[in-house]
């Protein structure tokens, strides 16, 4: 190799390398502003709706509940009411009734599959 090809191909290098360092700086730093952006809450922002009252009966539901316990159908109704918006849930009665928390668990699970 001749004296002078040496001497451009390591001003090549260098020149690729000095380049190299302030866009790695900005990456970082776009990297670091990122991770300080905040997040939008979700459907509903956290907010409860009243559940449904244990003695009316709920708004009828995209499937055939017609066999099933009140109770069921009430927890359908809220389960799917909290599945797209604010949850929508009676603790006490999920706590104390199974149809009620089996209808609630349902409503959200098939409710979100939509």
């Amino acid at each position: 190799m001749f004296p002078s090809a040496a001497r451009s191909s390591v001003s090549r290098v260098s020149r690729c390398r000095a380049l190299r360092a302030p866009a790695l700086v900005a990456i970082v730093v776009l990297a670091a502003l990122a991770g300080c952006a905040s997040v939008p809450p979700g459907p509903g922002g956290g907010a409860t709706a009243p559940p449904i009252a244990p003695t009316a009966e709920p708004p009828p539901p995209g499937i055939n509940l017609s066999g099933f316990p009140l109770a069921y159908r009430q927890g359908y109704a809220d389960g799917c009411g909290s599945a797209n918006g604010p949850e929508r849930k009676d603790a006490a009665r999920f706590a104390a009734e199974p149809n009620y928390r089996t209808g609630w668990q349902d409503g959200v699970a098939l409710c979100r599959k939509r």
